[in-house]
């Protein structure tokens, strides 16, 4: 690389790219203004962004990812699980087996619907399997299907599409409940307003309403009536269903004018269906409520919603597949703003109106705000923790800005990015720039030391802008160097596949999209500032018109509620104004004074937004705390540097002994992460069983894994089941008693519960089956960011001020309210309150889980639990038999949680047989159907017809009153009308009996299963407790306690099978990786050994990041307390699994951990090849003074990769559980990782050395 001239001629593509943009400014400010219009426009966040048009990147909480999976749903009113199983799913099934592009077909059959999800492969588009199914729908054999059977698809939506939640509610003019509202109104509003009204939102899928009453006109049969009269059931059921119509009759003309000719027949109220006529009986017409009563009432439901312990109505908002979740749901709230003041309204008794309000109870737009402003915050809090560095170690004021202006225009660029491929902002997505703003950071770092090192070093007489292009290009291919191996290190992560796919692939997109930002912005556009920046003024030149821009820019940020940020820009202003009025002498002086008064300054800004200690502590000890850990680190950095020359010389001198310490890391963190016996499992058995090796075995077992760690929602979902002969009435009373139970906890919010499905096919949940979600208080009060509201405070009483209505007074001085008891620390406190609460006798346990994190795991393993075991079998009796057995071994299992230990309760439903005898029937003349019919509509109830009432419609079902229905012997009773007119009764053609069945049939398929479902004990890793469980059903097998009954087999199932299926993926893909970050460090020193050194330095940050997980994992470390505070509770340190964002945090510290060393290493090539030392004495001063050279821009990097990651590792907002797990590797990796500064000179002198030896050897003579 020629870096000699002036411009590009006759340079590289690169160096011509850096010129043309240092000489045209005009086009980098129009790039810049351009890059922060478009950024705006396309941030996640809630910024406001003025007359610019908004059009954000699509947001939510996690990524969908559960499978590609899509849903065909029949309804089969009435009848069992058995006849949905044998009629409706086992064909549906085999015939979309074969389907192109399906993986698998699970089935349910429930009473009265089918459900059956088709899993198809991830490169099926989800539309295209759509058609698919439709078109195979269409061509279903005739007489494949029962009539009345109808497959329809289900929603263009995923059940994670579930949003919003909300319930229906009376409400007075004052705001409060009042009440007033049958449940069958409200469900009648919801169903026919609110739903349709809701539906219109952009966005929206489904709305699907659940609880309350459907009404239903009921023709309730006498029997004896009938008998009188001589008529039939089936004369009732056809009277009725002929008195419901309307019909056209054409249209005609009169006198010029057409009409329209109709005639009237919809029934109206039950009174038109009580006056329909059945027929003729001796001259007298016998009408309809001759023989029944007639009433409007509720029809038979199989869900209901409960909040607090009452009944309530409510509905789902479902969003549809590829929409953006949180533009959704503000469509949503406007609509119901919308529709709000027109809904119904009635003046109770007491005179109060009360009118009925959407109150949400779910709202999925509260998380995905607080997510964001995790990241928000972090964001913030990184760029500043990178000024104070600069800061320091620079003292360099309009350096330190520079640097710290390409983070916003960095992350600026990654939103466009963002919008153009289409990558969603979520908590995962937006980690990828979190964890890579040392990174970016870096490449201002090097850019810009190496420009004012150019600087202080050029002649008089060399133009500014010559200098910049030089020092720019000269470290432009270490940049891309850098850079590359950090991009390479993700690709990894490209091929990911399934749920971990989804979940980080949308990372790796950011932190590539956020690497090549900083590329941009470092080569292009900050040289051209550098220049306006660095170069030198004349006497008066601009600056007052610079110094009144930064001014006015000042009193912006102050009026926008960014106080300190405009109090610092207007003294910059102040300073540029005034200082070239001082002596030289005078301006050092100010800037010895200036600098750390600045950076105390940023420090105070940093403390207010970042509050390590939490809101509680004062914000002086918030000060002190921020000063002293980041003054600590920037102090070790500072001696660091003093102190390298010598400790670099004591290195070279002392090779073998310092070389040791960077083999025990990389030993040490092997054996943290395998364990202590993959390094002696081939030594003999008694020297392992001694006691050191036991003892060193149980400190070192190896990391536990997982796929996951757990985010938290700030609300859980409470999922128990019941018996399954639970009817839905004694199901509402343990949902009533658990809620009011759960309501009683201080720290809940709100509770609401429901038994059953709502009316979507994205809910097949029997009635044994409940879900609560309970929403529990934030730890103190917050806004919608998820930072804590300050309330006015007596300091004198100790106690917080109210208003007269009893509310806290909001005080921007006053403290933040604190919402959690004493002893409620975290939400697994609040869980094990809740688990005492819900304990009720019939019901089974729960297992810890939110609304997502269960949608999800439902979504991937068709289990309500992460962990489980699917068994098959030949017969449902036998597959509930085994499961049974599974259930009990289970419990006694050390690692697993014996309360989360469940089999399914499978053939427990009492069922009432009605088996006809043909013999008895042939002998009166009856078929079967005949029979059947009478069955299905005097004790089930038949569906006669639909009225048209406006725009609603209700159902009309026949059947016999309910006295004379509801025992076994009243149906024994129905009577049964032969061909010859005599009226048989049932029990004279039947035999009954009490069976018991199946309450739900599962299929995998075709093939029957059940399911055993399980969780580990708190701390336990997901692939140990499932190692553990496999270890003692093999035992068992094998000594003959566990038989597995014939034709039974079972599989284990869960979200860890992700977790085997990216480590077998990263087995492979990983190490290619490293072999194209080799490349790269080869193609930019062309030396073998070179390359080597630096790729040394990745094996050290790897053996840091392991050292870093299992410093956290112990019991001492940073066990003490800082003005009362717990540093272990502060920095969350815990025991971390080896998750894959574990991994993915390795990733990204594989790609930066070889920075420093392509640093130094680069200069070290240049100073060997200017010196050209020829003795030993020579290599190492060209080596000292290589090393004490880069030493300062090796320092800065990796003090502003670690520092700017301690607000990440203490951050405690929602999504910080994600991010705290990436970022432990990278901040153990490059804090051990600094040791490369001192192992890279002494391995480079090392092979300088030995080159010299070998050189000086002489050679043979030939003979």
């Amino acid at each position: 690389m020629n870096n000699e001239g002036e411009g590009p001629e006759g340079q590289s593509f690169l160096n011509g790219i850096i010129y043309y943009f240092l000489s045209n400014k005009l086009v980098v400010a129009i790039a810049v203004i351009f890059i922060i219009a478009w950024g705006i426009m396309s941030a996640p966040f809630d910024w406001n962004s003025g007359r610019l048009p908004g059009n954000p990147v699509s947001v939510d909480a996690i990524p969908d990812i559960g499978e590609n999976q899509q849903i065909v749903f029949t309804e089969w009113m009435g009848r069992s699980p058995q006849d949905i199983e044998d009629q409706i799913t086992y064909p549906l099934t085999v015939s979309l087996l074969g389907i192109k592009g399906v993986r698998t077909v699970r089935s349910y059959s429930f009473f009265g619907f089918s459900t059956i999800y088709l899993i198809f492969e991830e490169s099926e588009g989800f539309y295209d399997s759509r058609s698919r199914i439709i078109e195979k729908l269409n061509a279903l054999p005739t007489g494949l299907l029962p009539e009345g059977a109808s497959p329809a698809l289900g929603p263009d939506a995923t059940a994670l599409g579930q949003v919003f939640w909300y319930t229906l509610e009376g409400y007075g003019e004052d705001g409060r409940p009042a009440g007033g509202w049958d449940l069958d109104e409200l469900r009648s509003i919801q169903d026919w307003t609110v739903r349709y009204a809701l539906m219109s939102a952009g966005g929206v899928s489904e709305v699907a309403s659940i609880g309350g009453h459907v009404r239903e006109y009921q023709v309730d049969v006498d029997p004896d009536a009938l008998t009188a009269y001589g008529i039939s059931l089936s004369e009732v059921f056809n009277a009725v269903r002929m008195s419901n119509i309307d019909v056209g009759a054409g249209n005609m003309e009169i006198n010029k004018v057409e009409y329209i000719v109709r005639g009237i027949g919809f029934v109206n109220d039950a009174s038109d269906i009580g006056e329909s006529v059945i027929k003729d009986y001796e001259n007298s017409p016998v009408r309809v409520k001759d023989v029944a009563n007639v009433t409007l009432g509720p029809s038979m439901r199989r869900g209901a919603l409960d909040k607090g312990g009452a009944e309530a109505v409510g509905g789902v908002v479902v969003v549809r597949y590829g929409e953006n979740p949180l533009e959704v749901i503000k469509n949503v709230k406007s609509k119901i703003a919308e529709i709000s003041r027109g809904l119904p309204r009635k003046v109770l008794s007491d005179g109060t109106v009360s009118q009925v309000r959407i109150v949400p109870f779910y709202d999925r737009s509260g998380l995905i705000y607080e997510t964001l402003g995790t990241l928000n915050v972090a964001l913030v809090d990184e760029i500043l923790v990178t000024v104070i560095v600069v800061l320091f170690l620079l003292m360099h004021i309009r350096a330190a800005l520079l640097i710290a202006g390409i983070l916003p225009l960095t992350i600026l660029l990654v939103f466009i990015a963002m919008k153009l491929f289409g990558v969603d902002a979520n908590i995962v997505a937006l980690s990828g720039i979190a964890i890579a703003i040392g990174t970016i950071v870096d490449m201002g770092i090097v850019v810009t030391e190496n420009i004012l090192g150019r600087l202080r070093s050029a002649d008089a007489g060399e133009s500014t802008l010559k200098t910049v292009y030089r020092a720019t290009a000269e470290v432009a291919g270490a940049v891309l160097t850098a850079i590359s191996t950090t991009v390479i290190s993700f690709l990894p992560v490209f091929t990911m596949q399934g749920a971990e796919g989804k979940l980080f692939k949308p990372l790796a997109y950011t932190k590539t999209f956020a690497l090549l930002a900083s590329v941009v912005v470092a080569l292009s556009i900050m040289p051209a500032v550098a220049h306006l920046l660095f170069k030198k003024k004349k006497r008066g030149f601009n600056r007052g018109r610079v110094a009144a821009a930064i001014f006015v820019a000042g009193i912006f940020l102050a009026a926008k509620s960014f106080f300190l940020a405009g109090v610092v820009l207007i003294l910059i202003a102040a300073w540029t104004a005034f200082s070239y009025r001082l002596s030289q002498r005078h301006r050092d002086r100010v800037k010895r004074v200036v600098n750390p008064a600045l950076m105390i300054l940023v420090a105070v800004f940093l403390t207010m937004h970042w509050r390590p200690l939490g809101y509680a502590s004062p914000l002086w000890k918030n000060f002190m705390f921020t000063f002293f850990l980041l003054g600590g680190w920037l102090m070790f950095f500072r001696f660091f540097r003093r102190y390298y020359e010598v400790i670099l010389r004591w290195c070279l001198g002392h090779r073998k002994v310092f070389l040791s310490i960077p083999l025990f890391l990389v030993l040490f963190g092997g054996m943290i992460w395998l364990g202590f016996d993959s390094y002696t499992g081939f030594l003999p058995a008694g020297i392992r069983s001694s006691k050191p090796f036991v003892a060193m075995n149980h400190s070192f077992p190896g990391l536990g894994r997982e796929f996951m760690p757990s985010l938290d929602e700030g609300s859980f979902l409470y999922m128990p089941t019941t018996m399954p002969h639970a009817s839905i009435g004694e199901a509402l009373d343990i949902l009533h008693h658990q809620d009011k139970a759960f309501s009683s906890i201080p720290e809940v919010e709100s509770v609401v519960g429901k038994i059953g499905r709502v009316d979507s096919p994205l809910d097949p949940a029997p009635i044994s089956m409940i879900e609560t979600v309970i929403n529990y208080k934030s730890e103190f009060i917050s806004g919608d960011d998820g930072r804590p509201l300050r309330f006015r405070f007596d300091r004198k009483s100790d106690e917080f001020l109210r208003d007269n209505d009893g509310k806290l007074i909001p005080d921007s001085g006053g403290q933040p309210y604190r919402n959690w008891r004493e002893g409620i620390d975290s939400p697994d406190d609040i869980w094990r309150e809740i688990l005492k609460a819900g304990k009720i006798t019939g019901t089974t346990s729960a297992p810890k889980l939110q609304p997502i994190e269960t949608r999800l795991v439902m979504l991937q393993s068709g289990m309500r639990a992460p962990m489980g075991i699917k068994v098959k079998g030949p017969d449902l009796e036998t597959i509930e038999g085994f499961g049974f057995q599974l259930e009990l071994l289970l419990k006694r299992i050390p690692e697993v949680n014996p309360d989360a230990v469940v089999a399914d309760r499978i053939v427990g439903k009492p069922y009432i047989e009605i088996t006809i005898d043909r013999e008895k029937a042939a002998r009166y003349g009856l078929h079967i159907r005949d029979i059947q019919n009478v069955i299905e509509t005097a004790v089930g109830g038949r569906r006669a017809g639909t009225t048209v009432e406006g725009r609603e419609r209700y159902p009309i079902r026949v059947r016999y009153k309910r006295e004379l229905r509801n025992t076994l012997e009243a149906i024994g009773s129905v009577l049964v009308d032969s061909p010859g007119g005599r009226s048989v009764p049932l029990s004279e053609l039947s035999d009954m009996d009490f069976v018991r069945g199946p309450m739900v049939i599962k299929s995998e398929d075709t093939f029957l299963v059940g399911h055993v479902i399980f969780d580990g004990r708190k701390g336990m890793a997901e692939m140990e407790v499932i190692e553990a469980v496999k270890r003692v059903l093999d035992s068992r097998i094998e000594a003959g306690d566990l038989v597995v009954p014939d034709g039974v087999s079972y599989s284990f199932a869960g979200t860890w099978e992700n977790q085997v299926r990216s480590e077998k993926k990263l087995a492979v893909v990983l190490p290619l990786a490293l072999l194209l970050i080799f490349l790269i460090l080869y193609f930019q020193f062309k030396d073998v050994s070179a390359s080597i050194l630096v790729f040394s330095g990745i094996f050290v940050a790897w053996a840091g990041g392991f050292i870093m997980l299992w410093l956290y994992g112990t019991s001492w470390f940073m066990d003490f307390s800082v003005f009362g505070i717990d540093m272990r509770q502060l920095f969350q340190i815990r025991q971390y699994h080896l998750s894959v964002a574990v991994w993915v945090g390795f990733l990204a510290l594989f790609g930066i951990a070889s920075d420093d060393g392509v640093v130094i290493t680069t200069y070290l090539s240049q100073v060997f090849k200017s010196r050209r030392p020829s003795t030993p004495d020579e290599v190492r001063e060209a080596v000292v003074l290589a090393g004490t050279r880069r030493i300062r821009p090796a320092l800065m990097t990796s003090a502003t990769t670690i520092l700017a990651l301690i607000p990440v590792l203490t951050s405690t907002g929602r999504g910080s559980d994600i991010m705290v797990p990436m970022a432990i590797p990278s901040f153990g990796g490059m804090t051990v990782v600094m040791i490369t500064v001192f192992l890279v000179p002494v391995l480079y002198s090392y092979l300088a050395e030995g080159r010299l030896k070998k050189a000086s050897i002489p050679r043979p003579e030939d003979d």
